[in-house]
């Protein structure tokens, strides 16, 4: 019996979902692929990094309100459903030493414990495919790591009868990948056209931030082509308000530099249950045979 193709997005915060594999999510949905967004957290103590609106009482005092509104308005941007796994956003800590994490926040939850809802979701949306982050939380945010060790925990547990007996009918999900979107690869590649425009780079620093560190690239085994939602991408993003300044350095690279330089966005295969040939230019390689669109 054929099935409808699912794509579900794992992250760790509202707007994490709109920098991280956005265009490939709008990309699929325009073909007719069921596309759902985990939201683990509430982002409640994430920063305002928007300068225009830092200072602001009232956002301060109802952040947990603004960012769900800020998610509902990227959620129809994208034309994805979303869910919202429960959580308390851990915070990012800063110091030295790092201070200890908040008290009941969504890193600190015994890991059985907090896969449950991941593990009810997929087992209700039925997933073929699952993006997330890799080991290192992409970068190392106490929720970024927690939401891959949560991914990985439902993965190997949605499929299995004798595990969370009491969160439905298992369903196991056939691939799995952790989107990368700011490879070296890309970065490099744009800073090289910006440069060669007479163009300022905003990427300099991370460059030289990166050498200096000695930074190593993931392996990237998937390029999906989606440079055509590029501009959705874009508009999702600016719908978390609180969260980027529509006139910063996200913005600097001109579009169609963009589409030109690096019109994919980039995935290393972590786990899959078919047959695929890399380098992949669709998550659901190996998934089609057996699927339909619609």
């Amino acid at each position: 019996m054929s099935e409808q193709l699912r794509l579900m997005a794992v992250h760790a915060h509202p707007d994490d979902e709109s920098s991280k594999g956005a265009a490939t999510m709008a990309k699929y949905v325009a073909e007719g692929v069921d596309v759902m967004v985990a939201t683990c957290t509430g982002g409640e103590r994430g920063s305002i990094l928007n300068p225009k609106l830092q200072g602001d009482p009232w956002i301060e005092e109802n952040i947990h309100e603004v960012r769900a509104k800020e998610m509902a308005a990227a959620r129809e941007i994208l034309g994805v459903k979303q869910s919202w796994l429960g959580f308390v956003d851990s915070g990012l800590p800063e110091g030295d030493p790092l201070p200890p994490l908040p008290d009941g926040c969504f890193a600190l939850q015994p890991l059985e414990k907090a896969a449950e809802p991941l593990v009810r979701l997929i087992r209700a949306f039925r997933p073929q495919v699952i993006t997330t982050y890799d080991e290192n939380g992409g970068y190392p945010h106490p929720d970024h790591i927690m939401t891959h060790k949560i991914t990985i925990a439902a993965w190997e547990a949605a499929g299995d009868p004798e595990a969370y007996p009491e969160a439905g009918e298992p369903w196991q999900p056939q691939k799995l990948y952790y989107n990368h979107g700011f490879t070296m690869g890309r970065i490099r590649a744009l800073d090289a056209a910006m440069k060669e425009r007479g163009l300022e780079s905003p990427y300099m620093e991370w460059i030289e931030r990166w050498e200096k560190a000695g930074r190593e690239e993931r392996p990237i085994s998937t390029h999906i082509p989606c440079a055509d939602f590029f501009e959705v991408r874009d508009r999702a993003l600016i719908a978390h308000a609180t969260q980027i300044d529509p006139e910063g350095p996200w913005f600097r690279i001109p579009m169609e530099l963009q589409k030109e330089v690096w019109p994919t966005e980039d995935y290393e295969l972590a786990r899959s249950l078919v047959d695929t040939s890399l380098p992949e230019d669709d998550l659901f390689a190996g998934v089609r045979e057996t699927a339909v669109v619609g």
